[in-house]
């Protein structure tokens, strides 16, 4: 049985590499995820970026996201906070909370960005109109 499960999974790596090759965005963030976390393909933060930056660059917002933590931390790139910053506004920009959330973080901090509280606080509501109180609790 669990042969056969690895074999499924290689062939489903195999398949995403092929589409994410291809250009398609969604199969270019699966496999920048695959690599940042290091299943079904060995972990390489250098490799998730890659491919992280190929489907953020064609607009999906998770990937903008992703990109930009791992400018924020240095993770498979070189620690930029201007550069966090960006991809953090494309994807807040497209109403990613996570995105809109750090965005605040940042303006708060001063990271990136010279510190502004109003613009923080611009950031953090934001975020919090998307969350329901459930899904924060």
């Amino acid at each position: 049985m669990a042969k056969f499960d690895l074999q499924g999974a290689e062939r489903e790596l195999v398949q995403c590499r092929k589409a994410a090759k291809h250009g398609d965005p969604e199969a270019q963030f699966w496999l920048g995820a695959r690599y940042y976390e290091g299943d079904d393909a060995a972990q390489s933060y250098e490799g998730a970026a890659i491919w992280f930056r190929k489907a953020a660059m064609q607009g999906m917002a998770e990937a903008q996201f992703c990109l930009g933590c791992m400018y924020a931390e240095g993770e498979g790139v070189a620690q930029d906070d201007e550069e966090a910053v960006l991809w953090f506004r494309k994807s807040a920009e497209q109403g990613d909370f996570e995105a809109q959330f750090n965005l605040g973080m940042m303006y708060e901090r001063g990271r990136g960005v010279p510190q502004s509280y109003r613009d923080a606080a611009y950031w953090y509501r934001k975020a919090a109109e998307k969350r329901t109180p459930r899904e924060i609790a």
